[in-house]
């Protein structure tokens, strides 16, 4: 398995392997702007071409871009929806442009509709993307959320009609987030849970569709819909919980991105702890 966190882009792309290296990341996601701004400058192909050349230089890898958080897929209102549209589309561009393996984001709200329109507004979301792209290499990835209210994601099922309404099963994958699958009501902190989790994926999905791991624990307990990340073993879902993720057979050849509390050293805490993990087995 293979380490990272979601690094700042505060300053430019050539400050992101630098903070990745002090933090001993072996992988890496960012934003490719502001998260909270649906404008986009764009990509300078000198700082490109740079970024991309320290990226390889460093050995970070994959690369993955998180979708921004404006942006919802899932909603009935026209005028929104098409921008949301139009922003995975350039999303999906700029990840290109900068050599990312991943573009991950979340499914979205249906709001004042129903589950079932809002599970095919993400899909057509996704066809419409994939079909207008200009490469394949980046594969669109829809992370699980900690669901609740009209929220997509809560469960795998969702995920999973998400992606059978996706025409170009190559192009896309999912990310399972440990907190969001705990706060969903996903016992991930039992070895039974955790097993049993995982068949539901490989039912409903196909394992080989889990592209990437969110490593993160729980601040709120087990189905408490909370969305609240917390430090790898001091939240709710427990230190032994990501011994058995992080060494598990079925997990440990994924890429796994930490979006834990910015504490002071609190990140470079996380990654000691489960690199020591990793090496104890």
């Amino acid at each position: 398995m293979r380490f990272g966190f979601h690094v700042s882009i505060a300053g430019g792309f050539t400050n992101v392997i630098e903070r990745a290296n002090r933090l001993g990341c072996e992988t890496v996601q960012i934003f490719t702007a502001s998260n909270k701004q649906w404008k986009r400058t764009p990509l300078d192909p000198d700082v490109v071409a740079g970024f991309r050349a320290s990226l390889k230089e460093a050995q970070l890898h994959p690369l993955t871009v998180h979708l921004f958080y404006l942006p919802n897929l899932a909603t009935p209102d026209e005028e929104l929806l098409e921008r949301s549209r139009q922003a995975l589309s350039a999303e999906l561009g700029r990840s290109s442009i900068l050599g990312a393996d991943f573009l991950v984001l979340h499914p979205g709200a249906f709001k004042n509709s129903n589950m079932d329109e809002g599970i095919s507004r993400v899909a057509t979301s996704l066809n419409q993307a994939i079909s207008s792209a200009t490469t394949k290499k980046v594969k669109i990835v829809v992370e699980n959320t900690s669901g609740g209210g009209t929220r997509l994601g809560g469960s795998f099922d969702d995920l999973a009609r998400i992606i059978e309404g996706v025409g170009k099963k190559d192009s896309v994958g999912i990310c399972l987030d440990t907190a969001h699958a705990f706060q969903a009501g996903y016992p991930l902190h039992t070895s039974k849970g955790l097993e049993e989790t995982l068949a539901q994926i490989d039912h409903l999905i196909g394992l080989e569709k889990l592209l990437l791991l969110h490593l993160n624990d729980s601040k709120t307990p087990l189905g408490s819909h909370n969305d609240r990340h917390w430090d790898i073993g001091k939240g709710q879902m427990g230190l032994e919980a990501f011994r058995r993720i992080i060494n598990h057979p079925k997990l440990k050849h994924l890429p796994a991105v930490m979006e834990t509390p910015s504490a002071p050293g609190g990140d470079v805490r996380n990654m000691a702890m489960v690199k020591k993990l990793r090496e104890e087995g």
